[in-house]
């Protein structure tokens, strides 16, 4: 509920308030008699006074109860004086009636005026008169309060008292105009005696200062039941005094927003904003200095905006702030026109964002015949994007605008891409050699006019790259990062540094290529991807088929999860010793990123897999895998006894197959490095095809990672 402009009750009562059965007065007395009378007003309006008697005050004010009270006192009791106040006052019932929000009876305090006791109501609703609210006693209209007059004036001499009994009556809305546009308070108003437009614009505040007084209109449904509009100018008499009717809508125009008479400054400057024009205006007196910009701003390319014609289509031209500064009040310093717009920009690339919206325009101005003025700079240039196409625009205008050229960039010729148009059918491409060289020279010979849709490619110089590098670790004589030249191999940087140690072991060296491990990745998701469908398809099968699926489908997805979680090493497997020997069949041409590591010689030997204890061992001249394999407990019964393998410090694997490994003896050398594996064996346990080879995929990437672990690389 509402409780704004509610009545206090530790306020000084009012002379006039009328007192009424419920109050309680206070007497304090003074004198051959010092007593405190605390008396409550019957319903028949007596005050019972002790010592007096009954006193009547039906009727009776504040100020007429105190002296009516003091005079009995002062003539009855002898030699005592008094003092009268009021205590605790009576509550009263009234009703608020008509239009209201919550219209009903309201038990109120007696100190309460006709607004507590809208607000307790909840005020006036849509449809209910703010400007006529009555107050009714025993029949009869005894106050008529406008709201208006209290809320924007802050008259209170309407706002009356209330009485026991008392109705407040909230008529229906009267005559109505509505005040729009740019006045101070838009809104619909409440006609009472208002007559003319600008009682109306009093009443919304007046006019804000961006209100244009000779564009107002008032809107209006005639005798005829026809809408009318009529012109009105604020400025007049016979405009301000122009009678006002209900129903009417008054709008004033706002003045347009442009600014006459001033040129704006934008972009990359220490202080944006407009500034004033006057007839000889240059660029130079806008940007005086340097100071004026920010932290690498391009001087060499400003661009300006300027409208031309009654259609105001715009024109964009640019213009070399350094040569304006040096040659002030020459051509190079372009004078300005009103409304110029002038967009200073960064020597970093982002130009684009700014730009765009101005080819826009220039684009919805192109006619059939008449392109958009608009060309192309793109290759090794600081800036590269479309720009607008100036009147006598060549290329070297279009190198500054596209902030130079880049240290990359082939300075000796560059390539112009241009358009035409023949004969209406059809659009041919012509391509045409710059001699750059000669155009940065200044040569005007060379440096060519553009024309609309022109694309200008500035080349890179050949082999210019980003350089590239190789990290060497271990033992080398001087370990670090290698600047790489073109095509260098492996054998001539490990020369560059220094050579292997003595303690080197060359036959662990680990060479890693990103390339490879971005491959190597792909495929194991592939494989991935391959696994589950077969996981899914074979759980469909083996619901009616095999009453043992459950442990073979948890073997199965165990084996994903693994695959999923397995990550490529992109390892390359080489042979350093023949590398630096010469004797390799081919030596390794070197790429950006790839890094080698030289391990310390190393003394174990491995075993992994399904063995019955992983561990390593020392490496004992003459022991063959199995004798590893036994070492290490013998291989567990889920081991794939087919296809044990060995895997070489240098990543080589040798084959598991026994046929092979017996049929070739020195295959059986094991050597200091090794990890003999022995692999599950999934084709005892499912019949999903790709078990097999999965988990030999899983078994040999986590070894990969466990063979130069083995050396000392991870």
């Amino acid at each position: 509920m509402p409780t704004t402009f509610a009545p206090a009750t530790d306020i000084p009562v009012p002379t006039d308030y009328v007192v009424g059965p419920g109050d309680t007065v206070i007497v304090q007395l003074f004198g051959t008699e010092n007593e405190r009378h605390e008396l409550a007003v019957t319903r028949d309006g007596q005050l019972n006074v002790p010592g007096i008697g009954p006193v009547s005050v039906t009727g009776l004010t504040f100020a007429g109860l105190r002296s009516e009270l003091q005079t009995r006192i002062r003539e009855q009791m002898i030699g005592v004086t008094s003092s009268v106040t009021l205590g605790e006052l009576r509550s009263i019932r009234i009703f608020v009636l008509g239009d209201a929000v919550r219209p009903g009876s309201y038990t109120v305090s007696g100190l309460s005026t006709m607004t507590n006791a809208l607000f307790v109501s909840g005020g006036v609703n849509e449809q209910g008169s703010l400007r006529r609210i009555q107050l009714k006693r025993n029949g009869r209209t005894v106050q008529t309060l406008d709201l208006y007059r209290f809320l924007l004036s802050g008259d209170t001499r309407e706002d009356a008292r209330l009485q026991p009994g008392d109705a407040i009556f909230i008529p229906p809305l009267g005559k109505t105009i509505a005040v729009g546009g740019e006045v101070l308070r838009p809104a619909i108003y409440e006609l009472r005696n208002e007559k003319t437009v600008a009682e109306a614009l009093e009443l919304a505040g007046g006019l804000l200062p961006t209100a244009l007084a000779a564009s107002a209109r008032l809107e209006r449904i005639g005798a005829d039941a026809r809408r009318s509009v009529i012109d009105i100018d604020l400025g007049t008499r016979s405009g301000s005094g122009a009678r006002v009717s209900n129903g009417d809508v008054l709008w004033v125009e706002p003045v347009i927003d442009e600014l006459d008479g001033a040129v704006r400054l934008t972009g990359h400057v220490q202080r944006p904003g407009i500034r004033e024009y006057r007839p000889g205006l240059r660029l130079t007196d806008v940007l005086p200095s340097g100071t004026e910009l920010r932290p690498s701003a391009d001087i060499n390319y400003v661009l300006i905006r300027r409208e031309r014609g009654p259609q105001r289509f715009i024109e964009l031209f640019s213009a070399d702030l350094e040569q304006a500064w040096a040659l002030r009040g020459s051509s190079a310093d372009p004078l300005l026109a009103v409304r110029d717009e002038v967009i200073v920009f960064r020597t970093e690339p982002g130009r684009a964002e700014r730009i765009e919206p101005l080819l826009d325009q220039l684009r919805l101005q192109s006619r059939s015949g008449e392109p958009a003025k608009e060309v192309v700079v793109g290759g090794r240039i600081n800036a590269e994007g479309t720009y607008p196409l100036e009147e006598g625009m060549r290329i070297s205008d279009l190198v500054r605008a596209g902030g130079g050229l880049q240290e990359a960039a082939y300075t000796l010729q560059a390539e112009l891409t241009r358009y035409d148009v023949n004969g209406g059918e059809s659009r041919e491409t012509d391509l045409v050699n710059v001699n750059l060289d000669a155009v940065l020279a200044g040569d005007p010979a060379a440096d060519l006019p553009l024309q609309a849709h022109d694309y200008l490619i500035i080349k890179e110089i050949p082999q210019w790259q980003v350089q590239e590098s190789i990290d060497i670790t271990g033992e080398v004589r001087f370990p670090g990062t290698y600047i790489l030249q073109r095509g260098e191999t492996l054998s001539s940087v490990l020369q560059r540094a220094g050579g292997l140690t003595d303690l080197a072991f060359p036959q662990g060296s680990v060479f890693v290529r990103d390339e490879l491990k971005r491959r190597e990745q792909e495929q194991i998701e592939n494989l991935a991807s391959r696994l589950e469908a077969d996981i899914v398809a074979f759980s469909l099968q083996s619901l009616q088929t095999d009453t043992n699926a459950a442990q073979a489908l948890s073997i199965g997805q165990s084996l994903l999860e693994q695959l999923r979680e397995t990550r490529a090493t992109g390892r390359l497997v080489i042979n350093v010793k023949e590398i630096l020997a010469g004797t390799a069949s081919m030596d390794i041409v070197l790429r950006d990123g790839d890094r080698l590591l030289i391990p310390k010689q190393t003394q174990e030997v491995t075993v992994l897999g399904e063995v019955q204890y992983v561990t390593s061992h020392i490496f004992e001249p003459g022991l063959t895998r199995d004798d590893y394999i036994r070492r290490s407990g013998g291989l567990t019964e889920k081991a794939d006894r087919q296809r044990i393998y060995v895997v070489r410090a240098s990543g080589a694997v040798l084959s598991g197959e026994r046929s092979r490994w017996f049929q070739r003896p020195e295959s059986t050398e094991i050597q200091p490095g090794d990890t003999i594996v022995a692999p599950l064996d999934a084709d005892r346990m499912s019949s999903l095809a790709l078990w097999t080879n999965v988990s030999q995929i899983v078994y040999q990437l986590a070894l990969a990672a466990a063979s130069a672990n083995a050396v000392g690389v991870f």
